[in-house]
């Protein structure tokens, strides 16, 4: 079950659907509102020069999605080697290389993908124009966050020398924006949920945090000339003989507590240096609750409205019809058409539809009605031509059972199909469809 749910989350992900025309010599026009990242469907090939790479293809897209994958690896490793791990010819050594060794395909591979320019909105294939708008933007950043310090390092047998090495290698982390950048394009993206892809940033974001202060706290205390007067060494003198496990669970419960603001005593700052850091964390933790509240709040808010301007509706339509002391029948019939109205919102839609061009809106009306009055007694014998004007001023509308259709001895200036339903006239038989 979970690999066919990673296998329909690429194939989503992955297969761009790009709606494009054909612009000799320029390549194809973009418009913001139908970029795939929207959800769009259609699907038009779109032909660029030779080995060149569109940024929509289904093969650089899974591509992209693998390097996230290696970027959130690259988040986590990064600070755990630059305060835990030293480095070595080791399997991790083998494994960041191998890492930095696709980012460096990526890194070349940029040189030969499209892009869309912001300003004319068309699909650049020039190679020199790719070429200049990479190299001018994010390219040095690229390259510093790829190049291999690691085995550098090992031509360097000085503590000082692999500290700094090691805060070189933190350049990794500006892979980061691949993955900022990926919760971006999904939050746009009508086939996720809004709601659970922003939790999940949220999450990740305060993850990420957590992890990062712990392995920097750690490495203040690890690099402290006196072991016994740090944080983690006044509970634990021989803290650096103990497994690499026990003192990353040890850091990882210090950041926990100082970020929610538990603060139990049980760890904390022993010197100047601990200290300083600690109030920079605090600091920061004061943004980040702020943020993560905020957005919280923005979610929840959001969820409910929708339901709670049903309740507002529907308490003053009750206020208003025994302030005016309306009979019970009309009463009945002002409540269930604002509850109908409620449940049959998201099959409406009729302010979407009005905000479509008048071509779509008469494609539409012709698929939804054009069926139903063609089979209709009333219009048996009529020409198509007249049939196709009637559909394209036609809406559909909900009655809640026993509701007033049409009074007596009113002037009825609509007219009703009954699609569904029964209806009774005073001096008619029930009608049922």
């Amino acid at each position: 079950m979970s690999f066919s749910c990673a296998r329909n989350f690429l194939q989503r992900f992955c297969t761009e659907d790009v709606h494009s025309r054909r612009i000799p010599n320029h390549g194809s026009c973009f418009s913001n509102d139908l970029l795939p990242s929207l959800g769009a469907r259609i699907n038009q090939t779109t032909k660029l020069r030779r080995h060149i790479i569109s940024p929509y293809d289904p093969r650089y897209r899974a591509w992209q999605m693998w390097l996230v994958v290696l970027v959130i690896y690259s988040a986590w490793i990064s600070p755990l080697q630059f305060a835990f791990l030293t480095y070595k010819k080791d399997v991790l050594f083998l494994v960041d290389n191998i890492v930095n060794g696709f980012f460096a395909i990526d890194l070349v591979l940029t040189f030969f993908v499209a892009y869309l320019d912001s300003q004319s909105c068309l699909l650049v294939d020039n190679p020199k124009k790719i070429a200049i708008r990479y190299i001018s933007t994010w390219f040095v950043f690229d390259v510093s966050s790829t190049a291999p310090f690691q085995p550098l390092s090992l031509l360097f047998r000085e503590q000082s020398s692999e500290l700094g090495f090691k805060l070189l290698n933190m350049l990794r982390l500006w892979r980061l924006r691949r993955v900022s950048s990926l919760f971006a394009r999904l939050e746009k993206d009508i086939r996720f949920n809004y709601f659970w892809t922003r939790c999940t940033k949220l999450v990740s974001v305060t993850l990420f945090a957590v992890h990062c202060a712990g392995c920097f706290n750690y490495l203040i205390a690890d690099r402290y000339p006196d072991p016994t007067r740090t944080w983690i060494g006044a509970v634990n003198p021989n803290f650096k003989e103990d497994s690499l496990w026990n003192r990353y669970v040890t850091s990882m419960y210090w950041s926990i507590t100082t970020i929610t603001t538990t603060g139990y005593g049980d760890l904390h700052a022993e010197n100047p240096r601990e200290m300083l850091f600690d109030i920079f964390y605090m600091l920061f933790n004061l943004g980040l609750t702020s943020y993560l509240i905020g957005n919280m709040t923005n979610l929840v808010v959001h969820w409910t409205s929708r339901t709670r301007n049903f309740r507002d509706m529907f308490r003053a339509a009750s206020e208003f019809a025994t302030r005016n002391q309306l009979p019970p029948r009309i009463q009945d019939q002002m409540l269930s058409h604002i509850s109908l109205k409620f449940k049959t919102e998201g099959l409406k839609q009729q302010e979407t539809v009005n905000g479509l061009p008048k071509a779509i809106r008469s494609s539409i009306a012709h698929y939804l009605f054009y069926p139903i009055v063609e089979n209709t007694y009333l219009f048996q014998g009529v020409s198509h031509d007249f049939l196709f004007q009637l559909v394209s001023e036609m809406e559909a509308e909900y009655f809640s059972p026993r509701a007033d259709v049409i009074l007596q001895n009113e002037s009825p200036s609509d007219l009703y199909v009954l699609v569904s339903g029964s209806v009774v006239s005073p001096s008619f038989k029930p009608l049922t469809l």
